[in-house]
């Protein structure tokens, strides 16, 4: 029997990129080492619409300009780190797909895609901004179990209706989507925002948790959850679909009853 061959690299059929389309993306820049001004700058490139953003972003810094800076991790829609503004709304970069923002016809978008670092954070460079000021707010509502008495011997047990009660709010990646599409939080980065407030309300309404007053009381200064206006920003931005203001009103009520 003979022997099967392996064909040539070069005898394979080339790849089609009849798929791609021509796609700019309006990225604005920040280089602090360079300018104290921002700047915009247009990528052309050719891409497969069904790709994400987070990939073109790639395809750019690694093809064309590797000074482009942004964040990313997982790129999954769970660590929360490539958040940013594309076509003027907050989302994440790895669950954005072309093809449902770019305006395509005859394989070519007839619009740019305009990305740009999420508002109310101090930007450090391109994409990239200052988190420090909305992980301090995280850290100020005490986002963990607080109990009293001793250590206990065994699991702290809870049934499935107490758990549902707080269950949406335990989504929260802290992508700071939310808290960066709130109009209160642009002109006025002291207010807590609703991601800590969300993260205050997981722990509020656990039933196993004995700290509520506690993070109540921080939640009812002045740069707390009274500042929210209910214009439902933070519910439209949220990527893992968590309802915010919801869960912001809930907040309130449990100051005004104190039930909980």
């Amino acid at each position: 029997m003979a022997t099967p061959t392996l064909s040539k690299p070069e005898d394979a059929a080339p790849v089609s990129d009849a798929h791609l389309v021509t796609v700019t993306f309006r990225i604005r820049r920040f280089n602090p080492e360079s300018s104290a001004e921002a700047f915009w700058q247009n990528y052309e490139i050719r891409i497969d619409p069904k790709e994400r953003v987070l990939d073109a972003l790639h395809q750019i810094k690694w093809e064309l300009d590797g000074s482009l800076t942004f964040r990313r991790s997982c790129a999954h829609g769970i660590c929360g780190s490539d958040a940013m503004r594309i076509n003027g709304k907050n989302r994440l970069a790895c669950k954005t797909l072309i093809k449902d923002i770019a305006r395509l016809k005859d394989g070519a978008a007839t619009k740019p895609v305009v990305v740009e670092p999420i508002k109310g954070l101090t930007v450090e460079k391109d994409l990239i901004v200052d988190m420090e000021p909305f992980f301090q707010a995280y850290r100020d509502v005490m986002p963990f179990l607080i109990t009293k008495g001793n250590e206990p011997t065994r699991e702290r047990l809870q049934t499935a209706e107490d758990r549902e009660r707080f269950d949406d709010t335990t989504k929260c990646i802290l992508c700071a989507a939310c808290t960066s599409s709130c109009p209160v939080f642009w002109s006025d980065g002291q207010y807590f925002g609703p991601a800590a407030i969300v993260n205050a309300h997981r722990f509020i309404f656990d039933s196993r948790d004995e700290g509520g007053e506690q993070r109540l009381e921080i939640l009812n200064d002045r740069d707390g959850v009274w500042r929210c206006r209910t214009v439902f920003n933070c519910t439209d931005a949220c990527p893992r679909g968590i309802e915010v203001t919801k869960a912001i009103q809930e907040v309130k009520q449990a100051l005004i009853t104190r039930r909980f």
